[in-house]
């Protein structure tokens, strides 16, 4: 590896993944239409838009070993094994912009799960609403509906209308601002994902900037992220202390986590574990990912396990790690080593909305992904996911559905980062407007993003083979109160039985829940 390595070239390791299977699907479609030359043109699937990056769950090549292998992290020495051919290690730079974010990153989630205060809290970083001037454009005084003109261009977009879609485009953009309030952004996101599904490919100017995000991008929008808002910090908070109950009296914990990218949640259980009284126990973490492109597939889930290797050498926590870089249907239960008389954890956060379902495929990779968790036979089952009602096969109320969820996350925005922080647009981008641009620009296996209700993956998992199980009371009230103290007023969380729910302004936005095997084995 290069030691002046170009960090700031390095793209986001989630959108990497999906491209590379994006590009294994079309390749696979190309073979399928030679073999089917009668396929019927008319189609939607020909008015929409085929290169956008998916999940790609399914039509996907084996990986080769080399992206599974483990290696483990001692503790004792400092050392550190790995089983690559010949010997090779991959070394990192000693200085890396990416680590120093990260660790800025570490601290601000481990700043927002303590009781402790005297420092600024994230609720008085935002800003009043009108207390910034905006840079938007002002055609006339008459107040403009942006949704009523959005559903009407998604009508007319709908029926095939392009002249009138246009027409109404146009209009909407005279209203509407990348850097406006909250209405004026939606319109301008929502008209350019209408335009990329009315042309039918993905090579807008709009979109060509959403797939050039850079790592540090990435890392800059999440820090933001989590000190304006609590959804991310009070998942990682609610499943890292329900976790550390289970694990109070273990002598080896194993979490298993679906979808770990940069590992940003596991410092702070880290740091839990290291003041457990007795001593900390061994702790395995097996993070999975999605391959990388490239000749090291697993490359980027390894600098993961290297992050949190240094972490539990700081805090002095035993620590070995396994990693599996491919997709999640085609994991098998050995691949995981689950070892007797280890506390096992199943972690998946808001990762498996990325997931095909039996709509993609017949054997659908979403419910094969959480056999494979009820196969593990987890001591616990940690779930998160977005509430979203926007999975409809039908584009209109597929659009409706999204236009009101990212209505409700750009006015959270708003009322919470200032409209002068340059972050903002990279959190919006990040957390809204790539979404948004699979949901309503593609349709079929190209559309990655797949969010379902929280009574629709109730009834997924429970169908896996899992009984819910009740959050600590103890948890949920001081969750409640650190968000009461540190966030803004409008956020909302509550909790009935067993699902925890965060939402702004009365609107559930995010939904998670613990879950144990119905039939312990």
């Amino acid at each position: 590896m290069l030691m002046e390595e170009d960090i700031e070239e390095q793209s986001c390791m989630l959108e990497d993944s999906l491209a590379l299977q994006a590009a294994e699907r079309s390749f696979f479609e190309v073979l399928q239409e030679d073999q089917n030359p009668l396929q019927d043109d008319s189609s939607l699937e020909n008015f929409s838009p085929l290169h956008q990056p998916t999940s790609g769950f399914t039509g996907s090549p084996e990986i080769s070993e080399e992206s599974t292998r483990r290696y483990r992290l001692r503790d004792d020495d400092g050392d550190e094994e790995d089983d690559l051919e010949g010997g090779r290690k991959s070394k990192l730079p000693a200085i890396s912009v990416v680590d120093e974010l990260a660790e800025k990153l570490e601290e601000v989630l481990l700043v927002c799960q303590k009781n402790d205060h005297g420092e600024a809290t994230p609720n008085k970083i935002g800003r009043a609403k009108g207390s910034l001037n905006r840079s938007k454009p002002q055609k006339s005084d008459q107040p403009v509906d942006m949704r009523n003109l959005l559903m009407q261009c998604a009508q007319a977009v709908a029926s095939f209308d392009q002249s009138r879609a246009f027409e109404k485009l146009k209009e909407i953009r005279e209203h509407s601002s990348s850097h406006g309030d909250a209405t004026q952004r939606l319109g301008y996101h929502f008209a350019n994902a209408l335009e990329a599904r009315i042309t039918g490919t993905m090579k807008t100017p709009a979109f060509d900037v959403l797939s050039r995000t850079s790592m540090v991008d990435i890392l800059k929008a999440y820090k933001e992220f989590v000190q304006a808002c609590p959804t991310l910090a009070m998942c990682y908070y609610t499943a890292n202390r329900t976790i550390f109950e289970l694990a109070s009296k273990a002598t080896t914990l194993h979490i298993v986590d679906f979808g770990i990218l940069y590992g940003f949640q596991w410092p702070c259980l880290i740091q839990a574990l290291a003041a457990r009284p007795g001593g900390p126990p061994k702790l395995r973490v097996t993070g999975i990912e999605l391959p990388q492109p490239g000749f090291r597939p697993s490359e980027r889930v390894e600098e993961t396990g290297r992050r949190l290797k240094r972490f539990c050498d700081k805090f002095s926590v035993p620590f070995e790690y396994n990693f599996i870089a491919k997709a999640w249907d085609t994991i098998t239960l050995d691949e995981l080593v689950i070892n007797s008389g280890e506390t096992t954890v199943v972690n998946c956060i808001l990762r498996l909305q990325y997931t095909p379902d039996e709509t993609v495929s017949l054997n659908s990779p979403r419910d094969t992904a959480l056999k494979l968790c009820r196969d593990i036979n987890p001591d616990l089952f940690v779930f998160a996911e977005i509430n979203g009602t926007y999975n409809s096969p039908f584009f209109l109320t597929r659009f409706r559905e999204a236009m009101f969820h990212c209505s409700s996350l750009f006015d959270m925005f708003e009322s919470n980062i200032s409209e002068e922080n340059d972050c903002r647009t990279l959190v919006e981008r990040e957390l809204i407007i790539k979404d948004a641009m699979s949901v309503i620009a593609c349709e079929g296996a190209e559309r990655f993003a797949r969010p379902e209700t929280y009574k629709q993956w109730q009834v997924r998992i429970l169908r896996a083979g899992f009984r819910p199980a009740k959050l600590n009371k103890q948890i949920m009230k001081e969750g409640k109160e650190l968000v009461r103290e540190r966030y803004h007023k409008d956020f909302v969380i509550d909790n009935d039985n067993h699902w925890m729910f965060q939402g702004w302004k009365g609107r559930v936005l995010y939904a998670l829940s613990c879950w144990k095997p119905a039939k312990k084995q």
